[in-house]
């Protein structure tokens, strides 16, 4: 791939999420970090465009809940939630979603912008992916939507939108607390693909994830091809946009139990030293951000460290070796 090609296609990353029964997009290089949804505080003067108020690297940045400016019913928050940190050229503020569902290179010929598109309209074009429609967010109309004071939606009683049991509310103050010890988060980058970002999966009952920068694309579903004569870890080839990528079954090439055979077939496709491999999980979990100085370089195995995080033990994997193990055979298709 070409430099210009390479800066062409980051440019177009998106982070793509679910919030009621759509599915939103924001490019990739504005948001800081994604995060299980925190206890906000709700001052009784906040304007009622704003759901709440979050303490975040020693801001205080306004939450919002998209729904409200689409005009589309909004459902009651539970800890499942998860919230993206967006930055503008000027503010930082949050949006909450259902949940996020991957990373995706966009293909310009396949958005549609939205003519009539004014300052203030929060959805300003369309991306078209596996048949769905992908609604791509302005985030500089809800920046300008942010500036006004005279938003007012009747009856809507923003408090009881979130959990009221104390077991959820013990949750999110913790992710609160959590997230004012955290020291040190540079947002001079302003990427997604960062060294301390990590995108978490499940393999059987463990928990592992991978450095975001590897990362190139996830998908929850993918029709793989069998291909025979290749080792058993292969679990074939699959067609990505016409490029032919290997699949690797991690749990069959880390020697883990593989009896357990799910419908849908998860992926993470991972970039290494110009390889292009598919990665198959069992489970995509969540994006988080963990300190770099707690995180040691990696080792010469396939597992480079392990670490807690929310009080769960996760395991990096060392791309880098999986990578360039001389068992992966990838032939030109």
């Amino acid at each position: 791939m070409s430099i210009n090609n390479y800066i062409e296609q980051k440019k177009n990353t998106h982070l793509y999420f679910q919030i009621g029964d759509n599915k939103y997009a924001i490019n990739s290089d504005n948001i800081l970090e994604i995060m299980k949804l925190p206890a906000l505080d709700y001052p009784q003067k906040l304007p009622n465009n704003i759901v709440g108020l979050l303490k975040y690297n020693n801001f205080v940045i306004n939450v919002v809940d998209i729904r409200f400016y689409l005009n589309i019913d909004v459902t009651p928050y539970n800890t499942h939630n998860e919230l993206l940190i967006v930055r503008t050229d000027e503010v930082i503020y949050g949006i909450i979603t259902d949940k996020v569902i991957g990373i995706l290179p966009f293909d310009t010929a396949l958005v549609d912008a939205i003519p009539f598109v004014d300052n203030k309209m929060v959805i300003d074009s369309l991306y078209k992916y596996n048949d769905e429609t992908i609604f791509i967010i302005n985030i500089y109309a809800i920046e300008n939507l942010l500036k006004e004071h005279d938003n007012k939606w009747a009856d809507v009683d923003i408090l009881s939108l979130f959990p009221q049991d104390e077991y959820s509310k013990n949750i999110m103050a913790k992710r609160n607390l959590a997230l004012i010890n955290k020291a040190g988060l540079k947002l001079a980058s302003g990427e997604l693909h960062v060294k301390n970002k990590y995108i978490s999966f499940n393999l059987n009952e463990g928990l592992y994830c991978i450095a975001l920068d590897y990362v190139k694309e996830v998908l929850k579903d993918t029709s793989i091809t069998n291909v025979p004569g290749t080792p058993d870890f292969i679990e074939g080839i699959m067609n990505l946009r016409g490029d032919y990528i290997t699949v690797i079954n991690l749990k069959k090439f880390l020697n883990l139990d593989s009896s357990h055979i799910q419908d849908k077939k998860p992926v993470v496709i991972i970039k290494c030293n110009e390889l292009k491999l598919a990665l198959l999980i069992d489970k995509i979990n969540e994006l988080f951000e963990f300190q770099e100085d707690e995180v040691m370089e990696a080792g010469e195995g396939y597992f480079s460290n392990e670490f807690m995080y929310n009080d769960n033990l996760y395991t990096i994997l060392n791309i880098d070796k999986i990578s360039s193990d001389k068992r992966i055979i990838v032939t030109d298709m």
